[in-house]
């Protein structure tokens, strides 16, 4: 056994080549033919799985599988395999002569793509490392995002396709949801507390990552849409059942998040989802839902709050570290954004650079790391300051373009395929926080989560045209005989 051992330890990095040789083969087969079956993992992935370890004060710090091979590839593994599988889509596509569904973001998004190619030409005038300039610390994030609308849009090409994803959204949603609350009631919340930890604010959490609020946000819109909306759809009772439970625990999970971006971002995201619904019945949640919403929601922000320190009393406390009574003359929050702010308008048409880092980024707290001054809590003057006035340019086209389409299918679409597109734009809203204040760009999963997002309502248009609700079929008229009198 002695002597086996080292030639099976030698062959370990051969077999594992091996192994990852078949593995790719089978999956270009799979997504040459079902490009679908390569997007329900990635799916998961980023739907299940955490981000952060921010707050968290275990011994041992984990790698997040969003940068595993980020280091000699520039960009993370599972990058690399959205694109892989989007290759396999649009050749599959070309194969059934499958038209390219209707997206007015492509070209923001080549837009985006010529941006950061300049930028990394300039970063090699100026000697700046490649890994530094393609960074997710600048906008390629942003850029990534379109091989995953665009894979999303080629890969679920029928209406049963896309019912298919509903209801996987709903059950990932509904787990996900599940988990963070049996968590925070029986094993202490989420680990990444940083209120409890850092702050010594004595609470429970069910998620500190904003993207797990978001996915129960997305889950919430599709039943919230499927129970209310105008025209009611024949759906089996197991999916009903289904829709209800995913209704009431994704709502529980967002409010015990204890985010005040979460809270925020939800009620944004109930507007857009209450406007899917009859007058009548827009009424009754005025009435009955909001108050109720509105009750828990104050109590928990008490619970919150009045731990704070600094955070004072009133509606002014939800913002009381953007306040300059905070830390001194001004607080950290509102001098990272000054200072930052300061650097853009030094340079207002290019910006800093994607590599760029922010004057007076070392007297922040939470800058002094090998990170520090690359990112900045607020998603549009991040961009600017990355960017100059042509990201911003970018990212305001991006936003109307998505905008105008939106509501223009929201209007349009059939009642099974209402839900969906609704749940990609009540995401977007709900994200709207985190744009202001919130470090949405430099985070995969964020960024992919928002493409998710955008690509929801494309995806039922899409497939609306494509396929048209099928109607009842018509019998023929037969005339019927006369009785002729004898």
């Amino acid at each position: 056994m002695n002597q086996i051992l080292p030639y099976v330890y030698y062959s370990l990095p051969w077999a594992f080549i091996i192994g990852l040789s078949i593995a790719a083969v089978a999956g270009i087969g799979i997504g040459l033919v079902w490009p679908r079956f390569l997007v329900y993992p990635y799916l998961a992935i980023y739907f299940c799985m955490n981000s952060t370890s921010y707050g968290n004060m275990a011994i041992f710090a984990t790698r997040s599988i969003y940068s595993r091979g980020s280091g000699m590839l520039f960009f993370g593994l599972l990058l690399w395999y959205v694109l892989g599988a989007w290759a396999c889509a649009r050749v599959a596509a070309s194969f059934q002569r499958y038209p390219a569904p209707e997206c007015n973001l492509r070209p923001w998004f080549l837009g985006w793509f010529v941006l950061l190619v300049g930028h990394v030409g300039v970063s090699m005038m100026l000697d700046v490392p490649l890994k530094d300039s393609l960074s997710p610390q600048g906008f390629s994030n942003i850029v990534w995002m379109a091989p995953l609308i665009s894979l999303i849009l080629l890969s679920f090409r029928t209406r049963e396709h896309v019912l298919e994803l509903t209801h996987f959204i709903l059950l990932l949603g509904l787990g996900r949801a599940l988990f963070g609350l049996v968590r925070w009631a029986a094993f202490g919340g989420d680990p990444n507390n940083v209120y409890a930890n850092m702050n010594a604010i004595k609470i429970r959490l069910t998620f500190f990552d904003i993207n797990d609020s978001l996915v129960c946000t997305i889950a919430f819109a599709i039943a919230a849409v499927h129970l209310f909306q105008t025209v009611k759809t024949d759906r089996p009772k197991f999916w009903r059942g289904i829709e209800w439970a995913t209704l009431i625990t994704t709502a529980l999970c967002i409010v015990l998040s204890y985010r005040r971006s979460a809270w925020i971002g939800f009620l944004l995201a109930f507007l857009v989802i209450m406007m899917r619904f009859p007058i009548k019945r827009r009424i009754q949640l005025m009435t009955g839902g909001l108050p109720l919403v509105g009750a828990a929601l104050a109590y928990v922000a008490v619970q919150r709050l009045t731990q704070t320190k600094g955070a004072g009393g009133g509606l002014s406390s939800l913002v009381y570290d953007m306040q300059s009574r905070r830390f001194g003359p001004e607080s950290e929050r509102v001098l990272e954004l000054k200072f930052a702010l300061a650097d853009f308008l030094s340079k207002p048409i290019t910006g800093i650079g994607s590599w760029g880092r922010y004057t007076g980024y070392q007297y922040i707290s939470w800058q002094n790391n090998p990170d520090g001054g690359l990112f900045l809590h607020s998603g549009v003057l991040h961009v600017a300051l990355k960017s100059g006035l042509l990201g911003t340019f970018l990212l305001i086209g991006t936003i109307a373009a998505f905008v105008l389409f939106a509501r223009r299918a929201l209007k349009t679409l059939p009642p099974e395929l209402l839900g969906l597109a609704t749940a990609g734009v009540a995401g977007i809203a709900f994200m709207i926080p985190d744009f202001l204040i919130g470090t949405p760009f430099p985070q995969v999963r964020t960024t992919q989560m928002l493409a998710i997002c955008l690509a929801l309502p494309y995806l039922a248009m899409a497939v609306a045209k494509v396929a048209p609700a099928t109607k009842p079929a018509v019998k023929p008229f037969v005339p019927r005989p006369r009785l002729v009198a004898a």
